[in-house]
């Protein structure tokens, strides 16, 4: 397998996304791709897969290509099974080819060359193992194994989990991954390291998981803008290094702006006064040395022109500075409450589905987190996590158990699966737009003091331009910033997070866990990103299952 991107280029009418792309990956090689959030990983690896076209430049492939998305979108009554045998259709049909071939093979006089390169091509793929392979990764990553069950049905994750176990059984020659992390939990992710780490092919992966940098990545390739405007490849693995490297070439890009910037401070001083002084000598009085000092002036002006204009042709642009977080001064309390009582208390939750499955059932358990309290929940998949901090956000009714909670208390919930709308009319409106609409329905429930309303575009998750726009022309990431956004509109007292890492860059998640710990809201985080867990040790746990 071998994979050349060469001077790649790809924008949207009016809006560039990638420019200078140049990557190279063999068999072995294991790239992390990062960068912030609408940067153009997720267009990167549709680019490198053929299913966009760059606007300039060319991607040279050999061997087959397997991609997994961050979402899966699927037409109505497609199943498990359906999607397992249309990933293994062609392993399959290999698989036939050769055993046909052996049987009508002519041992006097047929082709052995043609039978041995068949023979090599299903050994390399293993085909005849496809099945069992995509069995245990079914069951590895905590994927449904139902196979009549609509993928319609499923939720995002679970979704992930199918496509993603088809993948890794596909093996093909280059294995592109879009935050492969992002529904899995610790047994999960304990046999993606090792699918990714044992790949015999080449594989690029989008990640903000930080641990699965150190562990997997030979080399990460950022999107982020540099002083030449290229992307950059940071050869040397691990996290730290990487931010070492980056941060390295920050301050020398930041040094030399503020070079460039002092000495074309001092041209203009001394444009300004060789102006002055031809000015002054202009109209000069009788007397041939007046012309002579007007004759230098106007020489001097010249000279300062062509310095000021050799400083511009040399000058290194502004160094965009990156979306740095302003986490808002959230409140611990409102005026009048007791500081000893609990925001919340959640006691002996039980929670059930429309049809009367048990979704949570947690006999004798009290929760109760007080002002700027905290409580990290973990746990695997399935064990109902989500299903708890809806039952403590009162998003989910209890079957049995009681939640009370203090009278004017404002919650902040960013729901794994997120709320901003991909389609309808929702989708239409530009993130000032949802977030005004945002503010006036709560602002009806009575859950909203107008003098505590945080602006969302000093929040630093969004830039105005990108607020602008309307919400699904927002990258996955950018919609799960606005998704934070919103939850942090109205100052709440409580901020309740299921897996808030999921499709965020690794600058802002290394910013959001520094603001859970600081802010003097209370903060309950379910997450199975395992860098955020041990930054988080010291938190209460609750862990389920």
């Amino acid at each position: 397998m071998h994979l050349v991107a060469s001077d790649l280029s790809f924008g949207y009418p009016g809006r560039p996304v990638l420019t200078g792309v140049d990557l190279r990956v063999s068999d072995g090689v294991r790239l992390g791709v990062v960068g912030e959030n609408g940067s153009g990983k997720s267009t990167l690896l549709h680019l490198l897969a053929g299913d966009l076209v760059p606007s300039s430049g060319e991607v040279r492939r050999s061997g087959t290509v397997g991609m997994v998305e961050q979402e899966l979108a699927v037409p109505p009554g497609l199943t498990v099974g359906d999607l397992v045998d249309a990933t293994l259709a062609d392993l399959r049909r290999l698989a036939a080819d050769l055993e046909a071939a052996a049987e009508a093979f002519d041992h006097d006089g047929g082709d052995l060359r043609e039978l041995g390169d068949l023979l090599a091509r299903v050994e390399h793929l293993a085909a005849w193992d496809a099945d069992r392979r995509v069995d245990e990764a079914l069951t590895r990553l905590g994927a449904v194994r139902d196979r009549d069950r609509a993928l319609e049905t499923l939720s995002v994750g679970q979704r992930y989990r199918v496509r993603l176990a088809c993948r890794l059984a596909e093996r093909a020659d280059l294995l592109l991954l879009d935050e492969p992390t992002n529904h899995l939990d610790d047994s999960g992710l304990e046999y993606l390291t090792e699918a990714v780490l044992g790949w015999h092919g080449g594989v690029v992966l989008v990640t903000h998981d930080r641990e699965l940098i150190d562990d997997v990545v030979t080399a990460v390739y950022d999107l982020d803008p540099s002083m030449d405007g290229s992307p950059v490849l940071y050869g040397q693995p691990g996290y730290l290094s990487y931010r070492f490297a980056k941060n390295q070439a920050l301050q020398r890009w930041k040094q030399r702006y503020r070079a460039e910037q002092k000495r074309a401070a001092e041209l203009a001083f001394r444009l300004d006064r060789s102006y002055e002084g031809l000015s002054d000598e202009w109209r000069p009085p009788k007397g041939s040395q007046k012309h002579r000092r007007g004759t230098r002036a106007r020489i001097h002006v010249k000279a300062a022109d062509r310095l000021v204009e050799k400083l511009k042709a040399e000058a290194v642009d502004v160094p965009p500075p990156p979306l740095e977080l302003a986490f808002p001064d959230l409140p611990a309390l409102s005026p009048g409450w007791d500081p000893a009582e609990p925001l919340v208390d959640l006691r002996s939750p039980r929670v059930e589905s429309p049809d009367g499955a048990v979704r949570l059932d947690l006999p004798g358990t009290r929760l109760a987190v007080p002002p700027s309290g905290r409580l990290l929940v973990v746990g695997p998949n399935g064990t109902g996590k989500s299903t708890l901090l809806g039952a403590f956000a009162d998003t989910l009714p209890l079957a049995r158990g009681t939640r009370t909670s203090r009278e004017g208390m404002r919650i902040g919930v960013v729901g794994q699966e997120g709320r901003v709308p991909d389609g309808g009319d929702g989708a239409k409106r530009s993130g000032f737009d949802a977030y005004a609409v945002e503010a006036l329905a709560l602002l009806d429930r009575g859950e909203l003091d107008p003098d505590h309303l945080v602006p969302v575009a000093a929040l630093g998750l969004l830039t105005e331009d990108e607020l602008e726009r309307p919400l699904r022309e927002l990258s996955v990431g950018q919609r799960r910033r606005f998704d934070i956004a919103l939850a942090l509109l109205h100052a709440p007292h409580l901020l309740v997070l299921d897996e808030p890492t999921n499709h965020l860059s690794v600058d802002l998640v290394d910013a959001l866990t520094i603001a859970f710990e600081r802010t003097s809201a209370a903060v309950v985080v379910a997450t199975h990103d395992r860098r955020m867990r041990a930054d988080l040790a010291g938190w209460p746990v609750l862990a389920l299952g």
